[in-house]
């Protein structure tokens, strides 16, 4: 038998044990052996590339703050990483050591050391390393710098530890995975912030970044860089409370890491203690809502199919992240253009045409559950009132959103005399959408996987790029007629005083155009239903 003192320690243990998950995960296939290298090749050459720029930026007048918000960003992904990415790190799932004999603060240290493996890591300690080199100047820095991306790479781990352990349990569930599918929307925001953040540095210089520098220099772990730049300039004692900060942060999130590490490990899952079911009044409260939701719309079949649409838009991942998404540029794009003030009030109909795009591919969502609807259309009327409870759906929410974006940008903007105007294409768009969209829909159809993060079924991309981009352009097509009114009146001489006409006559527009492309493809919906199920029953 082992003697105890000379048993391996856990830290060592859980490193072996993170390197062995590794490796074994590579020799499943070849194929996750090339993604492995080629992501660490990217990885690397983005963090050479990044490292090089900061460099570059030695001597600068405002290389801290440019360095510190580089920082402040870092910490950041790492702090939302668990959230969207679950799966991609195994020992993020702090569950699977329950039933092991360990105390909590060794197996926090263990999984900070098992933590530091990894391709994330790793690039991150590329950039703190450039990061040092930009402000470091004399030995005394060098040393402070040493010290500093320590800190700082800690402080980046451990934040990402303690929000996995706070939020395990969800992580664990199957909500938890399909948060995963919420990534795009994050990305899709962060591309249009660092958009609007480059184009206001390209227009400002560097300067502009000084405010938000001069507090986040402050802030862990920003503070154990920015302390490199404090030595540097002779400030120690500024330097030295900036260290006194990040070691604090650290270790703060270590106590809150082995709290719920401790929590985790002690109490049981609250999943498992309603298996039978929700309390009567949560099960009262839930028969409420849905009865508050169907008294608010139609009787009748449109009714149930609205619903049916909504419920999809609130519980179904994959709508949702499309939806969300839609919502988050359409209002992003106008408005940060009109608050550079590089934008015009046309780019408010961006909202109806991202919100229009949902009204696509209508019975993919459904998958192969789509038999039940098929089930229930046996002409061209069942399948009209089917796609006109669908549009209605749609419209519930894209056209109060259209109206307040439009009103936004031109609050912003100032241009109020062209509010008619700019509403009035916003729905003479949305209208041709809704009839393009429809036909398409049945035209077109094609599978959307419930898993991961595809959102067309191998084989069918060449369906969907046909049924958004054809539908669209068709769309532009259709909205021909009131773009040029809109033209005409602009240019006509005394045209401006008549451009209020354009709010009745684009939303009438729209109307008819929507209700004659739903009345268009009802009859070829009840005709290819075999065609339709078939191809959304793919994924």
């Amino acid at each position: 038998m082992t003697a105890a003192g000379t048993a391996p320690s856990v830290t060592s243990v859980l490193v072996r044990l993170k390197l062995s998950l590794l490796r074994n995960g590579l020799r499943q296939s070849g194929g996750r052996r090339a993604a492995y290298v080629t992501s660490l090749v990217v990885v690397l050459l983005f963090a050479a590339l990044q490292t090089l720029g900061l460099v570059a930026l030695r001597g600068h007048a405002h290389v801290e703050s440019v360095i510190v918000l580089l920082v402040a960003v870092l910490a950041l992904g790492w702090a939302v990483m668990p959230l969207f990415f679950p799966s991609g790190d195994e020992t993020l799932d702090a569950t699977r050591l329950v039933m092991l004999p360990l105390r909590p603060g060794p197996l926090v240290r263990a999984l900070l050391a098992a933590s530091l493996v990894g391709i994330g890591p790793l690039f991150t300690l590329c950039l703190l390393l450039g990061s040092v080199v930009a402000l470091a100047h004399g030995a005394a820095a060098a040393v402070t710098g040493v010290l500093g991306v320590a800190l700082a790479l800690l402080v980046c781990v451990a934040l990402a530890r303690a929000v996995a352990a706070a939020n395990v349990r969800l992580l664990s569930s199957r909500r938890g995975r399909d948060l995963a599918v919420l990534s795009g929307l994050v990305i899709a925001v962060g591309a249009q912030v660092v958009n609007f953040g480059a184009q206001r540095l390209g227009v400002s210089g560097l300067a502009q970044l000084t405010p938000v520098g001069d507090v986040l220099r402050w802030v862990p772990p920003g503070s154990a860089i920015a302390a490199v730049d404090a030595v540097s300039r002779g400030a120690y004692g500024t330097a030295a409370a900036q260290l006194a900060l990040s070691c604090a942060a650290l270790a703060g999130l270590l106590a809150l890491w082995a709290r719920h590490l401790t929590r985790l490990m002690t109490s049981p899952d609250g999943s498992t203690l309603n298996a039978a079911g929700p309390p009567d009044r949560e099960r009262a409260a839930g028969g409420r809502g849905a009865g508050g939701l169907a008294r608010l719309l139609p009787s009748g079949r449109t009714g149930t199919v609205m619903e049916r649409s909504l419920r999809y838009v609130w519980r179904d991942p994959k709508t949702k992240a499309a939806w969300a998404t839609s919502l988050a540029i359409g209002l992003i794009v106008p408005v940060f253009n009109a608050v550079q003030g590089t934008g015009t009030i046309y780019f408010a109909c961006f909202a109806a045409g991202m919100l229009g795009v949902q009204m696509y591919n209508q019975f993919g969502q459904d998958t192969s559950a789509f038999w039940m609807v098929a089930a229930t259309i046996s002409d061209g009327r069942d399948a009209y009132v089917e796609l006109r409870g669908r549009a209605l759906a749609l419209l519930v929410i894209t056209l109060p959103y259209a109206v307040v974006v439009t009103v936004l940008t031109t609050a912003l903007l100032g241009a109020w005399t062209r509010l008619p105007e700019v509403l009035g294409l916003s729905l003479a768009l949305l209208g041709a959408m809704l009839a393009t969209g429809a036909w398409t829909s049945a035209r077109f159809p094609y599978s959307i996987p419930q898993e991961g993060y595809k959102n067309v079924a191998p084989g069918q991309a060449g369906l969907a790029w046909i049924s958004i981009f054809g539908g669209m352009v068709a769309a532009a097509l259709l909205c021909s007629p009131v773009i040029a009114v809109t033209i005409w009146l602009n240019v006509s001489a005394g045209g401006d005083r008549h451009l209020w006409l354009l709010l009745p006559l684009g939303a009438a527009y729209g109307a008819g155009v929507g209700w004659a492309g739903l009345r268009l493809a009802a009859p070829r919906t009840a005709n290819r239903l075999p065609e339709i199920l078939t191809a959304v029953s793919k994924g």
